[in-house]
């Protein structure tokens, strides 16, 4: 009788020892493919990016085009989803269609071409979630499988643009449930990134750095004007995440037609890019956020990138939350770094940026 238990005992280990190993093995297969494939897209995308952001500079008239009118009839894509499309997917088991990739990518490069004050990571992670999605179907994955699969992608993507592995696949796995890690995903969605990042820097993608410089002594009294600088950056995320659900129900109340929302919007960046006579709020605007780690910024800087980001996402633009809210987080950091020594302003900037961000 003992000999039998002994028996089964190892027949049980052996199997949970196979099962580890072929779920291993499986996950390390389709993480590294995942993470090829979204590593290549997202290099063209990063690609595409840089180079209509040089022709919106070199061609301010561009601004007038307003082109994403006629991009979203053509497509057939007039509801304003964006990553919530892939967030509620996930959250409720539904499908991710492989169709919205192409027409992210494209609107979103035309929302930057045009001047929209947006982000390129909510195409990021639209795209990595639909195509992760597909490779799910594609392998006949249960549901279970499939959310960690697009996870996957959406890391994958992610890292490949920002060049930032575990901050995407943390990111990736952090956004569909705030406040929950899906940790079953943790090594899958590392693995896809890091291929990712691997790729992009192979095509000369290098993710963008800022120097700190000198960094102050922690004092009581300095550590106090930082807790209570974060309570603020906490306070203006929300006025942020306000001005964007306003505009956008503001938009659907007064103008039910899609493609009108869309024009209007254009219109109105294009007032507000006149009113002020910059253009320093068109696109990610990421040389203010470089130049935020150098020199003082104005204390309405934050205030004007909200206002513009809320005009063109709530108006049906395509593109994403989080390089405007680096902006806004660098920008207020930046102003408020002058109740503190020299020597923390760019502390503040990178504070500030990390607590909206989480917001």
């Amino acid at each position: 009788m003992k000999t039998n238990f002994n028996t089964d005992e190892i027949k049980v280990v052996l199997h949970r020892l196979m099962f580890a190993v072929t779920t291993f093995i499986k996950w390390l297969a389709c993480s590294v493919v995942c993470g090829v494939v979204l590593g290549l897209i997202g290099t063209f995308f990063y690609k595409l990016l840089g180079l209509v952001t040089v022709f919106r500079e070199t061609n301010p008239w561009i601004l007038f085009g307003l082109p994403v009118v006629l991009c979203y009839r053509l497509a057939g894509e007039t509801r304003n989803t964006g990553t919530n499309l892939v967030i509620t997917a996930i959250q409720s088991n539904d499908e991710v269609p492989v169709h919205v990739a192409p027409l992210i990518i494209l609107s979103t490069l035309l929302t930057h071409l045009c001047g929209g004050s947006a982000g390129r990571e909510g195409a990021a992670l639209q795209v990595g979630g639909s195509l992760g999605n597909f490779f799910a179907k594609l392998l006949h994955f249960d549901d279970k499988d499939t959310r960690i699969m697009i996870m996957c992608g959406m890391s994958a993507c992610f890292s490949a643009l920002f060049g930032t592995p575990i901050a995407a696949a943390v990111f990736s796995m952090e956004v569909i449930s705030v406040g929950v890690m899906y940790y079953a995903a943790l090594v899958p969605c590392v693995v896809s990134a890091l291929t990712a990042q691997s790729i992009a820097k192979y095509f000369g993608i290098a993710g963008t750095h800022f120097a700190l410089g000198e960094l102050p002594d922690f004092t009581i009294a300095s550590g106090g004007k930082m807790l209570l600088m974060s309570v603020l950056f906490a306070c203006v995320s929300i006025l942020f995440c306000v001005a964007l659900h306003t505009a956008s129900r503001l938009y659907t109340t007064y103008f039910e037609n899609p493609f009108i929302r869309i024009f209007i919007a254009g219109l109105l960046v294009i007032v507000l890019r006149f009113i002020f006579q910059t253009t320093d709020f068109l696109g990610a605007g990421a040389p203010v956020i470089a130049s935020s780690f150098t020199a003082r910024c104005a204390w309405y800087v934050f205030l004007l990138k909200i206002l513009f980001t809320s005009v063109t996402l709530g108006g049906g633009f395509k593109g994403g939350e989080i390089v405007p809210t680096l902006f806004i987080g660098a920008t207020l950091g930046s102003f408020l770094s002058g109740f503190l020594p020299p020597a923390a302003w760019s502390v503040c900037s990178a504070v500030s940026q990390t607590v909206r961000l989480h917001h």
